[in-house]
């Protein structure tokens, strides 16, 4: 097994060592940009690493399972489950020759579970949300079908799938746990245009999301390709070790059908953990008019090196409304732009970045972006990172503050520059450097108090008092925060 610095991870065979010159040959090769110097790789399914409790080791030659038990377990009562099925439990899907659709079918209360993954011949190399990877359920051609309060749990692949021509499908209070590769797809890489094949109009809501990516490192917990009108709401997705929400699949500024997506009101937390690189809690791709994420509570986003963002457009992401959400505690920045046109990024608190707080990296001639009425918030790293040089973005009534003892106002740094020099090329001109005076930024709690400065500046206070699952649903889906 290798970890690759990018959104990849590949599994292999060892087919060869050479014990003099300390080098091992395996069974395939990988991308030239996802190298590394100093990359990790480990070894798994060997007998002389059965040292722990709770381990086992497979001899594939004989079928003999060795186990470890805890002190006090009897193996002899335990139960033990081997899967026998490599992907699909269940498929539903329309006639598209007849363009005759599933409809109205309703799965409630079902467990969906147990399901094996195989690696191949030689062996496996991952690509970004392991995009290759299908749903372990599986529906194409469903129309206004409810997928509710069910349990997808021990699976191989992506727990569920919305494909190819599904629209206005409801997946609302289930779990999702402990899976190969990511929770909920929504779409297909593939643009359609035929009426009947498009996926548009579902609502995926109150799900509890965690332990994800076991086998699939890149996976994503939900992800929306090609695919617009939905609204992605009151989840709660964690222990992941890539992006938790994805939006689009376009590289660029060709227009596409993913759009006027709702994504608000998701907690969001423990993302990457040091395993994956270039990745964001919300991730988003290509042109998305209408796009709104808003509403989010995000925090504890780490990558391996570079790349662990809370919110991330990337590549072409243009026309999306970023509001109202609250991102801290993010390894390289709250927010980060590749690049892209005219998103607006406004009302929202970013705090506590280790690295930087905000960065922007390609320069374009148009509008990067419009980032007004935002707090932000920070103890250590630079407030700007990477690229502001050709001044494209539109940047003002912001309040920054860092919190580090003795910083001033005067110390702080605006992409090298200082705050009059900044506000001289037409930025932050009624900014403010000043304590936004929350409740206890180191206790994560960032509402304001009365007499903060921001709210002089037209910021509106956020109120997630009813962020993630709602109420009603969290005893369904066992979530206790």
């Amino acid at each position: 097994m290798r970890r690759h610095r990018w959104r990849s991870r590949s599994s292999q065979y060892i087919r060869g060592l050479d014990e003099n010159d300390h080098v091992v040959t395996l069974s395939g090769r990988i991308a030239e940009h996802v190298r590394e110097p100093n990359a990790r790789y480990y070894i798994e399914n060997t007998r002389d690493a059965l040292d722990r409790p709770g381990e086992w080791y497979l001899d594939r030659k004989t079928g003999i399972v060795l186990y470890q038990a805890a002190p006090g377990e009897d193996p002899n009562g335990a139960e033990v489950i081997a899967p026998v099925l490599e992907s699909e439990i269940l498929r539903f899907e329309g006639d598209f020759a007849a363009k005759k659709a599933v409809q109205y079918v309703v799965f409630r209360g079902l467990t969906f579970a147990h399901t094996d993954w195989a690696l191949a011949e030689n062996g496996y190399l991952d690509s970004q949300a392991a995009v290759q990877v299908r749903g372990d359920v599986r529906a194409e051609g469903a129309v206004d079908c409810v997928i509710e309060q069910c349990v997808f749990a021990h699976l191989g692949g992506y727990a569920l799938e919305l494909g190819k021509g599904c629209q206005r499908c409801r997946v609302v209070g289930n779990e999702i746990y402990d899976v190969g590769a990511g929770g909920i797809r929504l779409g297909e890489p593939t643009k359609r245009s035929a009426p009947f094949e498009l996926n548009f109009g579902h609502v995926i809501t109150d799900n509890h999301l965690h332990e994800l990516g076991r086998v699939y490192a890149p996976a994503v917990g939900i992800i929306l390709f090609q695919s617009g009108g939905n609204r992605v709401a009151h989840n709660h997705i964690h222990d992941l070790y890539y992006t938790a929400i994805s939006t689009g699949w376009n590289w660029g500024y060709q227009e596409t059908p993913c759009r006027e997506n709702i994504v608000e009101f998701n907690h969001l937390h423990d993302i990457g953990q040091g395993v994956l690189s270039d990745m964001g809690a919300i991730y988003t791709l290509g042109i998305q008019k209408g796009t709104v994420l808003r509403s989010n509570l995000i925090h504890d986003v780490n990558s391996f090196s570079y790349g662990g963002w809370g919110l991330y457009t990337d590549e072409g992401s243009t026309g999306i409304v970023l509001e109202n959400n609250v991102v801290y505690r993010c390894k390289s920045a709250e927010f980060h732009q590749h690049y892209g046109r005219e998103n607006i990024v406004r009302n929202n608190i970013f705090a506590l970045g280790a690295e930087h707080q905000l960065m922007r990296t390609r320069d374009e001639e148009h509008i990067s972006f419009i980032f007004t009425n935002n707090i932000v918030y920070f103890d250590s790293g630079m407030l700007l990172g990477s690229s502001w040089k050709n001044d494209k973005f539109t940047i003002d009534y912001n309040l920054y503050f860092d919190a580090r003892p003795g910083a001033t106002p005067e110390s702080m740094k605006f992409a090298g520059a200082t705050f009059d020099q900044w506000r001289q090329r037409g930025h932050d001109v009624h900014s403010l450097i000043a304590d936004p005076r929350f409740y206890g930024a180191r206790e994560s709690d960032f509402r304001l108090q009365g007499n903060s400065p921001a709210l002089r500046l037209g910021f509106r206070p956020i109120d997630l008092s009813d962020v993630g699952v709602r109420t009603k649903f969290r005893k369904q889906v066992h979530d206790t925060e």
